[in-house]
């Protein structure tokens, strides 16, 4: 995963609001804005005053702002796909196309004059990017972006959103998605709901959840929060996560030892190429790593669940050492000693780790 942004509704917020908004997301260390066009009612004029007002401030930040739009808005607006110059007006980096042209018109629009990414709606699954690659588009001014959905029950279902995601990643383009706050005050550019995230199954995770399932999905670069406001807790959440693995939170057994807490705690793992059902297993910079150190039994409770990690003790010969994670319910042999528990929110995670993929372990902060 590259970047995270925020969304910005200037209709239903002061430019002081929005300022104190971009400054908080940049120290977290987002670089992208998501705003919309589709519900403005004011004049042309009026929207290229405010909005150059406020993406200038957030360029000035280092933000790039892509701003939603659609052929009935952009008609409204005088804009055409020879003419985008109203994107620089407003000192936007791209726009989006909630809904689209023939495919030929999205082609010949990535070829402006003023470097604009073109951002298309990837969440029907259709031959439409298809169509708009066979004219032969400058493929670094396209980009895609799901939808977000404010009415319950109307989200993407997961397999359908990942089908339309690699409709895009098969052509090598930046892909972004939509996770939700769950301030309860937070909006949208709709006066439906308050959650409004891109796969229906986030609707109600803690937002670094949805982020975490994201990141191990492993098929979008950009995520970006789809309502206003982030609450500061939930931007605290989200601080220093990193974006190139899962970092499981832990509780830790009270009875773990210094050697079990540092290879828990202290090194990067991968789930190995040749997995099985039961459970996760780590090897290298575990088992490997550290074979000469000693590994004694002491928590070998006799039913391991699903979400338990585990590091063998010396009574599994050439084993000890080894780090894993329960993928499903089963006994315990007497010699494998659970040294912690995935932070429960977080265990679905785990059935989206594939085979060599990265992830480590932080302490758990509630």
């Amino acid at each position: 995963m590259k970047n995270l942004g925020i969304s910005i509704y200037p209709e239903k917020s002061t430019d002081a609001e929005l300022f104190d908004y971009i400054d908080m997301a940049k120290e977290v260390g987002f670089k992208r804005i998501f705003s919309c066009l589709l519900s403005a009612k004011e004049s042309k004029e009026q929207i290229i005053k405010r909005f150059s007002n406020i993406i200038g401030y957030a360029n000035e930040k280092g933000f790039e702002t892509i701003v939603d739009v659609n052929p009935s808005v952009l008609k409204n607006l005088g804009v055409d796909s020879n003419d985008l110059s109203f994107f620089k007006d407003i000192k936007a980096s791209g726009f989006r196309l909630d809904a689209g042209y023939s495919g030929y018109e999205e082609a010949m629009m990535t070829y402006n004059n003023y470097n604009l990414k073109v951002e298309i709606n990837m969440s029907n699954d259709t031959r439409y990017i298809d169509t708009i690659m066979d004219h032969r588009p400058n493929r670094y001014n396209l980009i895609g972006c799901h939808n977000f959905y404010p009415h319950k029950h109307s989200g993407l279902p997961l397999d359908y959103f990942e089908k339309c995601t690699h409709n895009f990643k098969k052509h090598g383009l930046n892909t972004a998605a939509f996770v939700t706050s769950q301030n309860e005050n937070a909006f949208g550019p709709w006066p439906i709901g308050n959650q409004i995230p891109t796969l229906e199954m986030h609707r109600y995770m803690p937002i670094e959840v949805q982020l975490k399932h994201m990141i191990a999905l492993d098929i979008i670069d950009d995520v970006i929060i789809s309502n206003s406001f982030v609450t500061k807790e939930e931007f605290k959440k989200i601080k220093n996560m990193r974006l190139d693995m899962v970092s499981f939170e832990v509780i830790l057994e009270n009875d773990i030892t210094e050697i079990e807490k540092i290879i828990l705690l202290d090194e990067i793992h991968f789930r190995r190429g040749d997995i099985c059902d039961t459970v996760i297993r780590s090897t290298k910079n575990s088992r490997d790593k550290y074979k000469n150190r000693s590994f004694p039994v002491h928590n070998a409770c006799k039913n391991i669940k699903r979400g338990d990690i585990i590091i063998e003790s010396d009574e599994y010969g050439n084993y000890k050492g080894e780090l894993e994670i329960a993928l499903e319910d089963f006994e315990n042999s007497g010699k494998s000693n659970v040294v912690g528990r995935i932070r429960e929110e977080e265990i679905f995670i785990l059935d989206y780790i594939k085979p060599n993929q990265k992830f480590n372990f932080i302490l758990s902060k509630d």
